[in-house]
């Protein structure tokens, strides 16, 4: 019963967490694919751990994908924009 409930928190908060990165790009008219590869990296990372966890596929493979996930959005974060707030 726990784990259901964090489950569904979690996809609650990835939810969340997608529309205000999206609402934020939007705002600061920030375009293209490179800057957002970070936050779609980390955002899988998390959805693919999930769906590990329901379909009991817990290894060597979703440790793979976690890692080459989390290689990948470390390597576009030097796309991110930085804000200048004055």
């Amino acid at each position: 019963m726990l784990q259901n409930i964090l489950a569904v928190l979690l996809i609650i908060a990835l939810m969340f967490s997608m529309f205000v990165t999206i609402k934020k790009r939007q705002n600061a008219r920030i375009i293209g694919i490179k800057s957002a590869l970070t936050s779609i990296c980390f955002y899988l990372i998390a959805i693919t751990n999930l769906l590990a966890y329901w379909f009991d596929f817990l290894g060597l493979i979703n440790w793979s994908i976690t890692v080459v996930l989390l290689i990948i959005g470390a390597y576009f974060t030097k796309y991110m924009v930085i804000s200048q707030e004055n």
